[in-house]
């Protein structure tokens, strides 16, 4: 920490921020009145260096992250190259995002702002930046659209396609990922909770399940279309394969978890085999098992997608991808796979909400971390 106040990073990365916008300011002296309000930002930029003298908010850095780039976005050229100045404030924009990341971090870490809420900004703002910096850098250097559309063209598509991205959606996920994962699930959670049972089926059981585990899924996919037919329940199949094993394992695992001690006390107050196992070791296992839930919504929605590639109905997520490449309309496969994205996300996020009620007295979650 020096006399600024700030950390050696935040110097650095303030000094980079507003020493870009000084370069821009210089570079673009003679191009402003094409695009008036990068010069406002350069101008507020360079006079951030006051900071070395004069305090400086942290949502002063905020908000000069947001304006540059608002100002970029909208002066970026409908046609040819950006200019040099162009560039710097795309560093200078993504400098003080950067910045002013640190600097609210080190606030929620210090106390002076509370983590519930304040923490959510940090993932949002850099979440951001990326499209922002994706934003300007496909158009601004004419990246073909073919290999990579910029987000505006990725939302426009989307907006667009709204009832082939709900057909989509409904035949992947809905139809193909929430049964495969329950049954995949449920399957591995009673199976692990047998072979905890068995000596023999736990030495026997276990080194399957981990092969399978290793098994790859463009192996498994066409069998289960030979199986089931080229409907969602081929890729259903597939789910359930590739959610078993991480259950078993993880749950056979977390079955363990519980101390010796502890068993012997569930021993002393005469407890069965039965309430041992629901009292003690499953919630004891909680953790393993949201583990392997968390691992499982992931990897769902990757096998169906994926099952998809080798036989479907003209409908779902790996059958548009697969098709939207032959056609070059990448745009519309970034619109899938940004929907598959937004999909895989909200359901992780669920089930990490349910973790947090369920295992509330594990120390991960009284920490705030899940």
């Amino acid at each position: 920490m020096n006399r600024t106040g700030l950390t050696a990073m935040q110097f650095a990365l303030a000094l980079l921020a507003g020493g870009a916008a000084l370069l821009g300011l210089a570079f673009g002296f003679t191009s402003f009145g094409s695009a008036p309000q990068l010069t406002v930002f350069f101008a507020l930029g360079a006079a951030s260096l006051l900071r070395l003298a004069l305090p400086f908010s942290l949502w002063l850095d905020g908000a000069l992250m947001l304006f540059g780039a608002v100002a970029l976005i909208l002066a970026l050229p409908e046609e040819g190259a950006m200019p040099a100045h162009f560039w710097w404030a795309l560093v200078a924009s993504w400098a003080f995002a950067w910045l002013f990341v640190e600097r609210l971090s080190a606030a929620i870490r210090a106390g002076h702002l509370p983590e519930t809420g304040t923490g959510l900004v940090i993932p949002v703002i850099f979440g951001l930046a990326l499209l922002v910096a994706w934003e300007v850098i496909t158009r601004g250097a004419n990246v073909p659209p073919v290999l990579l559309p910029p987000p505006s063209a990725i939302w426009a598509r989307m907006t667009a396609e709204v009832p082939t991205l709900w057909a989509d959606f409904v035949q992947t996920f809905v139809k193909s990922v929430l049964p495969g994962y329950a049954i995949g699930c449920l399957a591995g959670l009673a199976v692990a909770i047998a072979v905890d049972r068995s000596p023999f089926l736990k030495a026997g059981v276990m080194p399957i399940g981990n092969f399978m585990s290793a098994l790859p899924i463009i192996g498994i996919a066409p069998i289960m279309v030979m199986w089931f037919g080229f409907d969602w329940q081929s890729k259903a199949a597939v789910v359930v394969a590739m959610t078993f094993f991480p259950m078993l394992v993880n749950t056979v695992a977390g079955l363990n978890a519980a101390s010796a001690i502890e068993r012997d006390l569930m021993h002393t107050y005469a407890a069965n085999n039965w309430q041992t196992l629901m009292k003690l070791r499953l919630p004891a296992a909680g953790p393993f098992i949201f583990n392997a839930l968390k691992i499982n919504s992931t990897l769902a929605l990757i096998g169906a997608i994926v099952a998809e590639f080798f036989g479907t109905p003209i409908v779902g997520m790996g059958f548009r991808i697969s098709t939207g490449v032959g056609r070059l309309a990448i745009d519309l496969v970034w619109a899938e796979i940004a929907v598959a994205a937004i999909a895989g996300s909200a359901f992780y996020g669920v089930i990490a909400l349910i973790e947090r009620g369920v295992t509330f007295w594990h120390p991960s979650v009284r920490g705030g971390r899940t």
